[in-house]
């Protein structure tokens, strides 16, 4: 049953504002959007915003209070790695002592949370990862995200915990992610160095905000990793994409992880098993080649060329991308 009132956090980023228009334009919920910003994308100005920043309590506690909530959907977080590497006190206050406010806010109304979370809460040596598998992060991102999920585990709320990876898509005013990174790149003809040695499942953020409004509606608890059918590496990603747009796949290289110097590090052989957000949900995760053709679809609707973007935060053009984390949202 899709509940009265639902409260999305983070709603001005890639997957917030997905979720948004899911449960706005398909449901009969009333939703409220809230997010770090002063005001809210252009898109979502005709719902009630509200400014947020979830590392304070009392922040947090004054939004939860004006809508009274039935479910709080959680799509913020610090999600560049090897910013949480270097920045780790900020990294922990956003995505872990940012999850204990929600959660602490949200017992006064008995509210249901739904979070998003990370395949790299494993250590990527014997993936692609089940529900069940072992958690062992190896990057700092990676323990506030297992950390982050404790919170919601010792709460005693009922929550439900979406794990994914590599996300990417479109939406109005968010920074670039690995997929727009490549295009604005390779429309400039510029040539990417790509790692080969990182395999996991790339995730329309479409089929991500999908998977949560079902989850929503079946009001199922508990941890589902929702994330795209095939499970590649970053560079058979990207040749794909470059394929797909009709972009020169040549100017694409391979190279190793150990060949380019991240501060965090990477969960090599990942992949998260969807098979029981499948059956349970009721999804059909895209494969990276549709993926990308709805991505292209969507980009010639919004009128926005590709090329005018600048490029990610953090990444000289012509040097290597090392890959997105999740959300990268």
């Amino acid at each position: 049953m899709t509940p009265s009132r639902i409260l999305v956090v983070g709603s001005n980023g890639l997957l917030g504002q997905k979720v948004v228009e899911l449960f706005a334009r398909g449901t009969t919920s009333s939703v409220t959007c809230a997010s770090l910003e002063r005001e809210a994308v252009r898109t979502l100005r005709s719902l009630q915003y509200l400014q947020v920043d979830i590392t304070s309590k009392k922040d947090v506690r004054r939004v939860v209070s004006v809508c009274e909530p039935e479910v709080i959907i959680n799509c913020a977080a610090m999600t560049n790695v090897d910013a949480c590497e270097r920045e780790r006190e900020r990294a922990w206050k956003i995505n872990v002592v940012g999850v204990e406010n929600i959660m602490e806010a949200a017992k006064k109304y008995d509210s249901s949370v739904v979070h998003v979370s990370s395949d790299y809460v494993y250590d990527g040596t014997r993936g692609p990862y089940s529900e069940i598998d072992r958690p062992e992060p190896l990057s700092y991102y990676g323990k506030t995200k297992l950390a982050s999920e404790n919170v919601l585990l010792a709460s005693g709320l009922p929550h439900l915990i979406a794990r994914t990876m590599v996300l990417y898509g479109y939406a109005e005013g968010v920074r670039p992610n690995f997929a727009l990174w490549l295009l604005d790149n390779l429309e400039k003809g510029k040539p990417l160095r790509v790692v080969e040695d990182q395999f996991g499942n790339p995730t329309f953020v479409d089929d991500l905000a999908y998977g949560i409004m079902k989850g929503v509606e079946l009001e199922k608890t508990g941890v589902y990793h929702i994330a795209g059918r095939d499970i590649v590496s970053r560079y058979a990603f990207a040749v794909t994409l470059a394929r797909v747009f009709g972009l020169d796949e040549a100017l694409l290289t391979p190279v190793k992880t150990a060949e380019i110097e991240q501060p965090a590090p990477r969960p090599l052989r990942s992949g998260l098993i969807t098979l029981k957000a499948e059956v349970e949900l009721g999804i059909k995760p895209s494969t990276v080649e549709e993926g990308l053709t709805m991505l292209r679809g969507q980009l010639a609707r919004s009128g926005r060329r590709i090329g005018d973007r600048a490029a990610a935060p953090g990444q000289k053009p012509g040097r290597s991308f090392p890959a997105s984390s999740p959300g990268k949202r």
